[in-house]
């Protein structure tokens, strides 16, 4: 195999295509070291590349495709050595381990090397979660965490005689699907193959500390599993258990612990090293590693700002989904420790530090569980607290996973529960991991029928209006969605250059708001589009067009005075990240339309495939300020 290499600051040349035959049970001197030349290699790679990611901003994950690359390596090997006993993907059910698709794409010619040094950055193809059809040599889209061994069973089904891999984590392991496909997997005899990296890691902690009775071998070999379990990073003994694996029948779980991110100073056995490589740590790594070049190169890096001044909005800029934790403290501090412990219950999934619980956390530990990844089960157990009148379970994840709660949401209504939820990374904003974790459908949390238990949707615009949502809302019986976005948005400012949302400001839920008065038209928005709207309303007037805006914080409420006021317009424009299909925009010109209002009708939002990135996001769907502008005027012609 030949590769071009010429940009790429570590020689990828190096590696040597092995062929190894999974029915000979050991290596011999000379294969070993082959692979252990061919792991250190790819693991040098992927700590350069991640790490430029942290470099320009977009983040990423270098902990878990470090840890598998020796897993990886034998079982390209073995897709070399015996084609036909296997259908050679690497399928992967953590799904942010995407750099391991990337590498093994380059390593067999199908992605140009110099294309990881843009590893998650907008418009190359190379999102946080790897995604069919998008980027060359990618043969699956792993979507979420935890979703693909129930999908890898139905390609064992499709491929009867075949053995199929699945690489796993612990962590994906908590979700309560794969119990569902272990299951599938006993009762059909499938020949699926899980390697699971057991490093006891997740974002927010150590499952074994925050599930002392979770343990990875026991629940697959309880399902009726065989497992192998052993040190992944003993070669010897890893190549061992995985040519056992496939020369069995059947399900087989291959268990390798090691510490998370072994032999890099800094990182190992440590949280951090879930996320993406420091800078700092990744440039000590590749000096003691002697790769002069791939230090010059992130020492290079320049991390893109954006250059766009928004006007209508603040200098001032804070992070929703962080302020959510805080105004939750405020309002409980309000309260006895008596009460507090006695009606609330706040239930994390492995994601506090991200969602803004972790203030909760540590300023009432009494009050608060650390969970795993178990979105579902969760958000039951916060709501079956809430279950008694006056009792009240705090529940948090991301957007993207509000689709999987769909029915736990319905029983929860059913029960006449209170649950205050938060839904951090609502829309596209900042989102590098791309499509499958936009936090776009949102609306369906508002599934119930009329007369059913109140269900309420809010989507505060800024840190002001967040603290005033969530004191407004904290004591209301009922679901109530909070959502905010990864990304930290500016202060919404009113004609006059002060506060919108200041200082004697008070949240009314159901309740639209007008921020700017116009005579020609009007925009519909919310959250992180607010600000957005704004600007592009404050230079529309510059330009002589009077269009107005209105915020509607509450996403599923229809406000009467509002919509009329609106419907009288000559234009109603709706501007959103949320799904164009299911979002605020699909229901608006419907409530128009039953109340007798035709005024020319719009609606822009999130419609095709993400692009990476962070800012980037918003122009690549058409909903940033200049595109909204332009829609504007299409519609007062």
């Amino acid at each position: 195999m030949t590769l071009t290499n010429t940009q790429f600051p570590i020689d990828l040349s190096a590696y040597k295509p092995l062929v190894l035959n999974p029915k000979n049970a050991t290596l011999t001197n000379e294969q070993r070291e082959i692979l252990k030349g061919n792991i250190q290699l790819c693991r040098d790679a992927i700590i350069l590349f991640t790490a430029t990611g942290a470099a320009r901003g977009v983040g990423g994950h270098t902990g878990g495709p470090y840890d598998t690359v020796p897993e990886v390596m034998i079982l390209d090997a073995f897709f070399r050595g015996a084609s036909q006993r296997f259908v050679p993907i690497f399928f992967d059910e953590a799904g942010h381990r995407a750099a391991t698709q990337y590498l093994m794409a380059t390593l067999h010619g199908e992605l140009n090397a110099e294309q990881l040094l843009h590893y998650r950055q907008a418009h190359f193809d190379l999102p946080g979660h790897p995604e069919l059809g998008l980027t060359p040599g990618v043969k699956f889209s792993s979507g979420r965490l935890g979703h693909i061994w129930p999908y890898v069973n139905g390609v064992t089904l499709a491929n009867p005689g075949k053995v199929v891999f699945c690489l796993g984590s612990d962590g994906s392991q908590q979700e309560g699907n794969d119990a569902e496909a272990a299951r599938l997997a006993v009762a059909q005899h499938l020949n699926v193959k899980l390697i699971i990296d057991d490093n006891d890691v997740t974002i927010a902690g150590h499952p074994s500390k925050y599930l002392p009775g979770f343990t990875v071998a026991k629940t697959l070999a309880g399902h009726g599993l065989k497992i192998l379990e052993g040190d992944g990073e003993d070669l010897d003994d890893l190549y061992h258990r995985m040519s056992e694996a496939v020369n069995t029948q059947g399900p087989i779980a291959v268990i390798n612990k090691r510490p998370m991110c072994p032999g890099i100073e800094g990182l190992e056995g440590s949280t951090h090293g879930h996320d993406v490589i420091s800078v700092d740590l990744a440039i000590k790594y590749l000096e003691s590693r002697k790769h002069t070049d791939a230090v010059e190169y992130l020492k290079n890096i320049q991390k893109p700002k954006q250059t766009y001044t928004f006007i209508g909005s603040s200098e001032k800029w804070g992070a929703n989904r962080n302020v959510f934790g805080e105004a939750v403290v405020d309002v409980l501090s309000r309260m006895s420790q008596e009460e507090r412990k006695q009606n609330v219950l706040v239930i994390d999934s492995d994601l506090e530090g991200s969602c803004g619980l972790k203030k909760i956390h540590d300023t009432y530990p009494e009050i608060f569980i650390s969970s795993g990844i178990m979105e579902r089960g969760n958000f039951s157990a916060a709501a079956g607290f809430g279950m008694d009148k006056g009792k009240q379970g705090i529940f948090a994840t991301f957007s993207a996973f509000l689709e999987m709660c769909i029915s736990e949401i319905t029983m929860a209504r059913l029960n006449y529960s209170n649950v205050l939820c938060h839904f951090s990374h609502a829309g596209i904003d900042d989102m590098a991991d791309n499509t499958c974790h936009f936090g776009l459908n949102n609306m369906f949390a508002d599934n119930g029928l009329d007369d059913g238990y109140a269900t309420q949707l809010f989507f505060p615009a800024d840190t002001n209006q967040m603290k005033a949502c969530v004191e407004a809302v904290f004591f209301e019986p009922g679901l109530r969605f909070i959502f905010s976005t990864r990304s930290k948005v500016p202060n919404i400012l009113d004609s006059n250059g002060k506060d919108l949302f200041g200082n004697g400001y008070k949240f009314v839920p159901g309740k639209d708001e007008v921020i700017r008065e116009g005579t020609q038209g009007y925009i519909i928005s919310f959250g992180d589009a607010l600000y957005r709207s704004l600007d592009a309303v404050e230079r529309l007037k510059h330009s002589g067009l009077d269009v107005g805006l209105i915020n509607k914080p509450t996403l599923n409420v229809i406000d009467e005075e509002a919509i009329a006021k609106v419907g009288k317009a000559p234009f109603v424009l709706v501007v959103e990240a949320f799904n164009r299909r299911t979002g605020l925009g699909s229901r608006f010109g419907s409530w128009l339309l039953e109340r007798g209002f035709t005024p020319k009708y719009a609606h822009l939002g999130t419609h095709k495939e993400g692009c990476g990135g962070l800012w980037e996001q918003y122009p690549h769907q058409g909903i940033d300020p200049v595109s909204i502008m332009n829609k504007v005027k299409d519609l007062v012609r």
